[in-house]
């Protein structure tokens, strides 16, 4: 029996009915499993419960529809949430902003169904099951230690890995004692490339109230405002092992190869993506945006 394919089966009926009421017992028989035991290979394949999943899939699909001038409430009531408040705060937890303001950057395009073969190409395991949330981020000054790299023929797929390793963790440490960061966590964040050798800075550093404290050995910059897309990386049990690096690099493979392409976003140039690691393994990945014209 394949047991990601058995999943998948029961994946692509959720995506098809969405706006039907649809049982745990229901889907365990579509994948072919007890209840009990769904419930628990779901989990390991994709990340989440599947009724946490459901839920998530039903509010990305709701987030689409926001462009399309119906009251929200009644889009609500589509997609099984009884009353707008109910919808409302559900939507909050996971885009972190009212329905009202997400539909001013919402594309308008419908979410991709979420497919385990080609999340395993990417090698990410228990994995991306939503659409990214869109937010606005003011300007931000951060101060840090500043990697000159390549994409040319890997480079900085070399180098930025190498480059983590040299600062960690003297050099870290010594930034979180000596700035005044705004909160501890720490930047990886590529800068624009220079148009005509290709060339650009990767920084490691923390979001900072001003630049004291910084010696001259450090970056200082800012990081402008923008709007972006944040995709959470599938979390690891440890930063030490090669799953968290490769759930790093699957996660921005994905975006580009797969979510980019059929999103109605753009990448909004001029502007800085970057990785935001939190304590333990818990990394998000902002993307700059705009809407396709």
């Amino acid at each position: 029996m394949d047991y990601r394919q058995c999943i998948q089966n029961s994946i692509d009926y959720i995506e098809e009915n969405l706006q039907a009421c649809i049982s745990v017992d229901e889907l365990a028989r579509i994948a072919g499993f007890s209840p009990y035991h769904y419930y628990r290979v779901f989990n390991a394949y994709v990340g989440i419960p599947v009724v946490e999943y459901m839920r998530n899939r039903r509010l990305a699909h709701a987030a689409t529809r926001l462009t399309c001038g119906r009251r929200i409430s009644d889009i609500a009531m589509d997609y099984g949430f009884d009353t707008y408040n109910g919808f409302a705060k559900a939507f909050r937890k996971v885009y972190g902003c009212s329905p009202e303001r997400y539909r001013i950057h919402v594309s308008g395009q419908p979410p991709q169904k979420v497919n385990l073969f080609i999340l395993e190409q990417y090698n990410l395991k228990g994995s991306i099951v939503v659409e990214p949330k869109i937010v606005e981020k003011p300007a931000a000054k951060i101060a840090g230690f500043e990697l000159k790299t390549s994409c040319s023929d890997g480079r900085n797929m070399r180098e930025i890995p190498a480059f983590w390793a040299s600062i960690m963790p003297e050099k870290l440490a010594r930034l979180h004692k000596q700035l005044h960061a705004v909160h501890h966590h720490e930047f990886g964040a590529c800068l624009p490339p220079d148009p005509t050798t290709g060339n650009f800075s990767y920084v490691i550093a923390l979001e900072v109230q001003d630049y004291e404290g910084a010696t001259p050995d450090m970056f200082r910059g800012e990081i402008p405002a923008a709007t972006y897309a944040v995709f959470k990386v599938p979390t690891v049990e440890s930063t030490d092992s090669p799953e968290f690096s490769n759930a790093i690099q699957g996660t921005w493979k994905y975006i580009h190869g797969t979510w980019f392409p059929s999103s109605g976003y753009e990448f909004a140039e001029g502007k800085v993506d970057y990785e935001l690691y939190y304590e333990g393994a818990k990394v998000e990945i902002y993307i700059p945006v705009m809407k396709k014209a």
